[in-house]
Formats: C-alpha cells, structure tokens, sequence
C-alpha cells in the first residue's frame, strides 16, 4: 500500500470530492495513490470530479474493489492505472439515469411513439436524457484515451453508457479485462481487512478518510 490510503464507502456524494481531492493535494505528486471504492455509486459530479483528480495525478494509481464499484464507482476506477478487484467483485455500466429511469429508454420512447401520445413529463425527460447521454461518455473518452488511444477509448466509452445493459448488470472481472480495462484479481488481504472495519457505514461518519502514514502488519 502507498501512504495514501483513500477508502470511499457508500454512495458518492458532494463531500468526498472534496476530501478526496485535498487529500491528493496534500500528497507529494509522484507518490503512488491506493483507493479502496466499495461504493453501488452516486452523484455523476462526484464521481467525475474524484476520478479527474486522480487522473491528474502524476504518482501511480491503484483502485482496489473488493466487493463491488458500480456506475459512479466504475468511473472513479477508470482513472486508475490498475484496477485489482477479487475474482467474484464486480463493476458496472455507466449509463445515464434521470428520475431513477434510464436515459436511453426515455429516448426510445419519444422515437417509438406520436408525440401526441407522449405526456408532457416523459418529453420533459425524454429532453434531459439526451443532453445527459453525451456527458459520461465524454468523461470515459478523456480518461481512458491516454492509454488505451483515441479508437479503443471511445469504443468502449460507447459500450459503458449507451445503454447495453441494465444499470445493475454485474462487470466481472474478466469481462472487465476482455473490454480492455487494466484488471488484475491480486487483491492484498489488507485490503479486505481494511473494509471488515466499516461493515455498517454511519450517514453521519465521513466517507473518505486520509491516512498520512503506512499502515504495515508485523509477522507472527
């Protein structure tokens, strides 16, 4: 582990940006970064913001999913150089949701049906699920074009948000490696040692926590 250690537990809300970020900034820029996401995802700005920090950072950086990192969760991941996942986690697709329903479903509405037939709500919608389809996929392309280059980046942006699978389908990590991701199955057992201790995550407790020093164990 390096001697930043970020755990992010939970949905991704407003405050770990925040925490994530000044922890980056107080970190010299060649050290190496862990992140540790365990997290069913979150707010798309939150999730964007975290993932450009960490892709801004010069140091390596590992993201380690012992359990699952799904939608905001998987492209916080995208910014690693390495995702380690166990062999069972899993990520997830990227799509756009508005008002808890899928932006490309909402779409297909308004192109299957007559207008006439389409209530004003489902327009208004149908409306801001297009202008949300192209802003992940942006996202993905700006993260992963470094490495993967522009074609493959911007294939499998398209693959991630266009809406191929449901929301909640389950990334493993061999499919996540056949994508082109950066997957490896080595997961550290400190790291599941680290997640044992928050079993129950309080609201109230902050999500992200930085750790200034190494955390080593002694051999029995």
């Amino acid at each position: 582990m390096s001697l930043l250690g970020l755990p992010i537990i939970r949905y991704l809300d407003m405050n770990d940006p925040e925490e994530v970020m000044r922890a980056i900034q107080l970190t010299d820029p060649d050290m190496p970064v862990d992140l540790v996401l365990h997290t069913p995802g979150g707010l798309y700005v939150a999730a964007t913001q975290i993932a450009r920090a960490l892709a801004g950072h010069r140091g390596r950086v590992t993201v380690f999913v012992p359990h699952y990192a799904m939608s905001g969760g998987t492209l916080t991941a995208l910014a690693a150089n390495e995702i380690v996942m166990c062999p069972h986690s899993v990520l997830g697709p990227l799509d756009p949701q508005v008002e808890g329903l899928p932006a490309v479903s909402l779409l297909r509405v308004v192109e299957q049906k007559p207008i006439a037939e389409i209530d004003d709500d489902t327009l208004v919608l149908a409306d801001i699920a297009q202008k949300t389809l192209a802003q992940p996929e942006q996202t993905v392309m700006q993260l992963l074009a470094s490495r993967l280059g522009t074609k493959s980046a911007a294939e499998l942006a398209k693959t991630l948000t266009s809406g191929r699978w449901t929301h909640d389908y389950a990334i493993t990590a061999d499919e996540a490696r056949d994508l082109g991701l950066p997957v490896s199955v080595q997961l550290p057992k400190e790291v599941l040692d680290l997640l044992a201790l928050y079993p129950q995550p309080i609201l109230e407790m902050p999500s992200v926590e930085y750790l200034p020093s190494p955390h080593s164990r002694s051999p029995k």
